[in-house]
């Protein structure tokens, strides 16, 4: 009867392995990225890249074991929710209003230690943030609001073809 069981539950576990979350990485417009539109400094680079960019980004790194089921819905399940909430690729889209709205629950997740998640951490050690680096990017999120950096042109009220 056990061998039945653990047979059973090691075929499901195999079975579930052909079913495999879409993780085409998106073409990236480096006219809406926001390093690209930004020009951050290269620590400020680093950090985005290391600790934000696999989540809230077109181009996210797949370690080896995101192509094991369930953990891999679980991952792109979050990579797919933290896109939604603030895609650091499509920065040049959004309207000023949205990026302002973005900037200030980021400083917010940021500085409360929410972000980067807990569970991204833990296999991503690189991407924990020192005090220093928080308030580095707790410093140029608050740079780039709509009232100190200008420069950044608003491409999310445009119309399309213009």
């Amino acid at each position: 009867m056990k061998r039945k069981i653990l047979g059973a539950v090691l075929l499901a576990v195999l079975l579930i392995q052909l079913i495999r979350p879409d993780r085409t990485a998106e073409p990236v417009d480096p006219l809406n990225d926001l390093i690209a539109v930004t020009k951050p400094s290269a620590d400020v680079e680093t950090i985005l890249r290391t600790a934000c960019y696999d989540c809230h980004s077109g181009q996210p790194r797949y370690p080896w074991y995101t192509n094991v089921a369930p953990l891999s819905w679980w991952l792109q399940h979050h990579i797919n929710e933290g896109r939604e909430h603030f895609d650091l690729s499509s920065w040049g889209k959004a309207s000023v209003k949205k990026r302002d709205h973005k900037l200030e629950e980021a400083v917010e997740m940021v500085e409360g230690g929410e972000m980067p998640l807990p569970s991204y951490t833990w296999t991503h050690a690189d991407a924990r943030l020192s005090e220093a680096q928080r308030t580095t990017l707790v410093a140029y999120f608050s740079s780039l609001s709509s009232g100190t950096n200008a420069d950044v042109p608003d491409r999310g009220s445009q119309e399309p073809g213009k």
